[in-house]
């Protein structure tokens, strides 16, 4: 197997092929991340490795959306390409001893990375989540505009502001709330015409304190990237604890918070409800506080647990049935 790690950035691509894994020698080359770019890359690796693409495992990291291109382009190509979270090569190099950052460098650690620690193999995404998700994203920065302009009109307000500023404010919020309702209209009805999502989505809604906006994100979330455990979802949204203690002090265990933070907001509504209408999750609070924990570390514990359930009711196919166990 060959061993290739490129760095991701906006404009371009930086490739590590890692020639010698005793010696470390490497062969290098920078593509412009562009679409038109990856068949040259693609045949580059092919060529210098003198191998198959299946032969040939690409490591890269997730980068906000710049990516997605390369990897989906990579593995229609036939190659191994694993996607790792940045937080595992950053921890990777420290290991190695690097102290220095560089594009280049970080293209030669990704690739030692797959040498060693052997990632799995990436899958892409359906396309219809890769749609859904793409239209989830839309919504979120038109419900981030609407909150915006809303704060301005209480402020507007406040203040006895022009009635023409009131008035242009109050036209955005029309029609920011439109353009809301109508992506929200098109989220549900994609997931409607999907059987898989639907039923999915429908065994998410029996969870109490899930609803429509919860079930939606956690449904993207869960076809996206098909978690083999619960315990990797929580990992991914950044809610297992970070242990803190060296010797005999002992300090508080936070969770790591490495996800999606607009998930985490959600979550955190949905646990709130959730301690009241949920049995387990209100069993779980009850204990945890009983035992000294802050309100603020038990709802912590019942965004996990939330998301734990989420995950059994999907991969038992069943709906929600109260476990009244902590």
């Amino acid at each position: 197997m060959n061993f290739i790690g490129i760095d991701v950035s906006k404009a371009k691509l930086d490739c590590c092929w890692l020639r010698d894994s005793e010696t470390q020698k490497v062969k290098t080359k920078v593509f412009k991340n562009l679409p038109s770019e990856y068949s040259s890359l693609a045949r580059w690796l092919t060529e210098n490795t003198e191998s198959n693409p299946s032969q040939i495992h690409v490591v890269l990291e997730a980068t906000s959306i710049y990516h997605e291109g390369i990897a989906t382009s990579l593995h229609d190509h036939g190659f191994k390409v694993s996607v790792i979270n940045p937080l595992r090569s950053k921890e990777f190099a420290k290991s190695l001893g690097n102290t220095h950052k560089t594009d280049a460098k970080d293209s030669k650690v990704l690739a030692l990375f797959g040498q060693r620690m052997a990632p799995e193999a990436w899958q892409p995404e359906p396309l219809d989540i890769r749609e859904i998700r793409a239209l989830s994203a839309r919504l979120q920065a038109v419900e981030k505009d609407l909150q915006r302009e809303r704060n301005r009109l209480e402020k507007a307000e406040f203040s006895n502001s022009s009635s023409l500023v009131v008035g242009s404010l109050q036209t955005m919020i029309d029609h920011l709330e439109t353009e809301k309702k109508r992506l929200e209209d098109e989220i549900d009805d994609r997931i409607d015409r999907n059987p898989e999502l639907k039923t999915d989505r429908s065994l998410l809604e029996s969870i109490p304190g899930v609803g429509p906006v919860l079930s939606r994100v956690m449904l993207i979330v869960m076809h996206r990237h098909r978690f083999k455990t619960a315990g990797q979802l929580a990992a991914f949204l950044g809610l297992i604890p970070r242990i803190q203690q060296s010797g005999i002090w002992r300090g508080h265990s936070r969770m790591t918070k490495t996800g999606d933070p607009a998930i985490r907001s959600k979550l955190y509504m949905a646990a709130v409800v959730a301690r009241t209408w949920n049995p387990d999750i209100n069993l779980q609070f009850e204990r945890l506080t009983s035992q000294g924990k802050t309100k603020m570390q038990a709802i912590g514990a019942a965004m996990r647990k939330l998301v734990q359930i989420c995950f059994g009711v999907l991969k038992h196919q069943s709906e929600y049935r109260p476990q009244l166990s902590s």
